[in-house]
């Protein structure tokens, strides 16, 4: 699937990323250059997905550092301090965002300010390695738990876009049907922007997967009528008690899915548990522009001056939970002291 590969690459000392709001009308790739672009590829989902962040944030702040025009190296600190905190102003929920700037603060070192310069680029490669290793070792161990003739539902997008590698949700999926399982997918469209119909979609169909697109609504009413096997979704992230945000109305489906008894799989690399918060509740939530709810692509779609309310995320308590797959293992209740365990990349 070389499209999916090269969804964010570092070629000749500039970031090469797919253009996520395009797709799937266009595969338009964008070459960033400069650290403020990045900063706003971030901002406005040309780039998404908890892990496709953290790598983007890591090049972004390489190609800052390559733009300083200092040899001194206090002043070139100095600037890429500031450079790292607008990478942190960037989106407020996704952990592996605040992990991977964590890490190129560590790597900021060196004799002068060209050694530290290409530490940080070697650091930037370095996640981003490590991504697409995680979830590809995540991936097969998910594989297991699908069963030969399973229909799997997933909500919003954690495939290759969403994580610079090999995929979460959709990697899981994928690996099954490596691993010559037959299996069907429904997506919800995942509203306000949509990334179920226009992103999930397109991926499942570019592996020959088949996958069916729902509404949000509908989930329900296929659970109720014994058409699902179970749940799979990624996540932005997991507090240490196993409290868990991502895209909302995950909420809305593991309570669907409790009810039905129904297996409610979070799959998501170590980089998104962050057990330096012992809560989910202590999650920051992104609230977005209330026009990507009254609008869609630019097209209203409410009387003009309707108030809506665009809370990017919601928090899914553990209870809901069957296990969460990572690429150390798969990990099941009690989460506190297993989440703990095996670490994670924001401790």
């Amino acid at each position: 699937m070389a499209t999916m590969a090269r969804a964010i690459e570092w070629l000749d000392g500039r970031l090469r990323i797919l253009d996520q709001s395009k797709l799937p009308g266009e595969q338009i790739f964008l070459n960033l250059d400069n650290y403020r672009d990045v900063v706003v590829a971030i901002k406005e989902m040309r780039v998404r997905g908890a892990p496709a962040i953290g790598v983007a944030a890591a090049y972004g702040i390489a190609l800052g550092a390559s733009g300083i025009g200092t040899a001194d190296k206090d002043d070139f600190l100095a600037q890429l301090n500031r450079i790292m905190q607008t990478f942190a102003a960037s989106r407020p929920t996704a952990v592996n965002l605040f992990q991977a700037i964590n890490r190129m603060k560590k790597a900021a070192k060196g004799d002068g300010v060209s050694e530290i310069t290409k530490s940080l680029t070697n650091e930037a490669k370095r996640i981003h390695k490590e991504e697409v290793t995680a979830t590809e070792k995540l991936s097969r161990l998910g594989a297991e738990l699908i069963k030969d003739g399973f229909t799997v539902l997933t909500h919003c997008n954690a495939g290759p876009l969403a994580t610079a590698g090999y995929g979460t949700a959709l990697g899981v999926i994928k690996a099954a049907k490596e691993q010559g399982k037959k299996l069907s997918v429904l997506v919800t469209e995942t509203r306000p922007l949509l990334q179920g119909a226009r992103l999930t979609t397109w991926e499942l169909m570019q592996d020959g997967i088949p996958v069916t697109l729902i509404t949000d609504s509908m989930a329900g009413y296929f659970m109720k009528r014994g058409e699902l096997d179970c749940v799979i979704v990624g996540a932005d992230r997991i507090a240490a008690n196993g409290y868990t945000a991502n895209k909302i109305g995950t909420y809305t489906l593991a309570v669907l899915a409790n009810a039905h008894g129904i297996p409610f799989y979070v799959a998501a690399p170590t980089t998104t548990i962050d057990l330096s918060l012992t809560s989910g509740y202590q999650i920051p939530i992104e609230e977005r522009s209330p026009e990507e709810v009254t609008h869609i692509q630019g097209v209203p779609i409410a009387p003009a001056g309707t108030r809506a309310a665009n809370p990017a995320f919601d928090i899914t308590p553990p209870s809901y939970i069957t296990a969460i797959i990572t690429e150390k293992g798969i990990i099941r209740a009690p989460y506190t002291e297993n989440l703990k365990r095996i670490g994670s990349g924001c401790s």
